[in-house]
This record gives C-alpha cells, structure tokens and sequence, in this order.
C-alpha cells in the first residue's frame, strides 16, 4: 500500500461536528482525512459541498463501519455499489473495514468480535475478496478491540495474520485496539504489534479509551491519547517503520487546537524515527 497513491504522515477522523473548523485550516495541520463513507453517501447542500472542497485539496481515505465482514448474511451489494460509486467521486486513496461482525439478524451498530477459528479465517477471507471484487480496489482490514472472546482454536493475533495471509489483503493496525485489548485479555501489547507482518502494515490508527473498571478499558474515541498508547505508537514505528497514522476522535471534542497538537505528536514521533 505504501506508494504515491497512497497518504503518507499524520491525518485525522473527519467528524460532522469538525467539518467548519477542518475547512479553515485543515489543508495546513494535517497530511490526510479520514471519513465513513455511510455517514456521506448521498449528503449533500452545505455539508456536501464542505466536504467536497475538501477532498479537492486533500488526500482522504475511507473507514467503513457496516460491510459485516464477519457475519453470514449475503454481503449488501447495494451497499457495496454505493460506496464504489461515493470513493470514485471523490478520489479516495483508500478504503479499510474492521474485522468483526455487525449484521445478521439486523444490522447492529457495534462491531461484535469474530471466534478466532480456522473456519472463520476461511469465511471472512472469502468475503473479503468478494468485496474487492465489487469496488475494483484492495481492502484494508482492522484489528478490533472487544469485550468478549468467542470459542476458537486460534488466538487473536493468529487469527489477524492468517486471514491477512488467506485474503491476502493489508492491515490498518489500530494501536489502541491493541492497549485496550491487551488489557482486557491480559497479553503484552508490545509482543502483538510486533508480531504483525510489517509487508501488510498500510496505516496505523490512534485514539482515545475509557476505563470502565480495573480491568475492563472501553474503546471510545472520546478522550485524548494515553500515553501507555503513544508508547506502543513508537514501538510500532521502531519495529515495522514509520506508516501513515491517523488521529480518530468521534466525540467530546476539545478545541481544535488541542486535536492538532495530538496530530503535531504523531508527527514528531515519524520525525523521531525516520531520522
């Protein structure tokens, strides 16, 4: 994934609540956006045009948030054809999923974890060349923080590099996804992200967590980094090399200012490591 038509250096989540600001000032704080495409397919008007203008003068990328990778239910071409259509339009460089579960009986507006088994790398890679199929372009899968384990005969880090392998497709490595699910499942963060293969490695995410008891973290895009996070960033450039890296925040937002410097942050460490 890493070429010219890729991004490169330091983005950040593009949020409804962030498009005024992100419009002034954008085009000199940050290397790349990111957006989920369901939340902009078929928007138009003001927003519309926001976000256009914006597309025009920067690189964006695309995080979906309902393609149910994990799931049985047929994969929703309309769906598919949409979002086609919508990184067709405005140049996307490109598109990831997360690797888990949200739709079966009904579409549910969580991402539920996947059992971590032979069959289910089998089903979910599959899929995924299924829907590369329809938007003529690579899928990128993400690694996703959970709550609960499913029975399987793989353990997480296993399961990610095989359907990596199987679908042979790239990786967006959410380093908090990481931290929160080292902590809740008790294993070291630093070995798991050094166990991903750096080939597969497109992009990184960063974010915010909550903790919710002693040893229970939620994964809420709804503070600033911590730093056992900004740790685990570094590890992470150290080992596989410095990779594009974005900034998600989804609420409770401080001053822009203050998602800058988070975003300013994630480029010094690039700076730090490629000298």
């Amino acid at each position: 994934m890493a070429n010219g038509n890729f991004v490169s250096g330091a983005g950040l989540g593009l949020r409804r609540g962030l498009l005024g600001e992100l419009q002034e000032s954008a085009a000199e704080q940050v290397d790349f956006l990111e957006i989920a495409p369901e939340n902009w397919i078929g928007v138009g008007g003001r927003f519309g045009r926001q976000l256009r203008a914006l597309t025009e003068r920067l690189p964006f990328l695309c995080h979906g948030l309902s393609l149910n990778l994990g799931g049985y239910v047929p994969l929703d071409l309309e769906l598919l054809r949409a979002i086609k259509a919508f990184l067709d339009e405005h140049g996307i460089r490109g598109y990831s999923e997360h690797l888990s579960a949200c739709a079966d009986d009904g579409q549910l507006y969580d991402l539920m974890p996947l059992p971590f088994s032979d069959e289910a790398v089998l089903h979910v890679a599959a899929r995924i060349r299924q829907v590369e199929e329809v938007l003529e372009r690579p899928l990128i899968i993400e690694n996703v923080s959970a709550y609960a384990r499913l029975p399987g005969e793989l353990g997480e880090i296993d399961f990610v590099r095989a359907v990596l392998e199987e679908a042979d497709c790239s990786l967006l490595l959410d380093v908090n996804n990481v931290q929160v699910n080292a902590h809740n499942f008790g294993f070291d963060p630093h070995a798991y992200i050094a166990a991903m293969p750096s080939e597969r490695i497109a992009y990184l995410h960063v974010a915010g967590h909550m903790d919710q008891a002693a040893d229970l973290k939620i994964d809420t895009h709804g503070a600033p980094v911590d730093d056992p996070v900004w740790v685990l960033l570094a590890h992470a450039y150290a080992v596989h090399g410095v990779r594009p890296t974005l900034l998600e925040r989804d609420f409770n937002f401080p001053p822009m200012a203050e998602l800058y410097a988070e975003v300013g942050r994630i480029r010094a460490l690039q700076g730090e490591v490629g000298r």
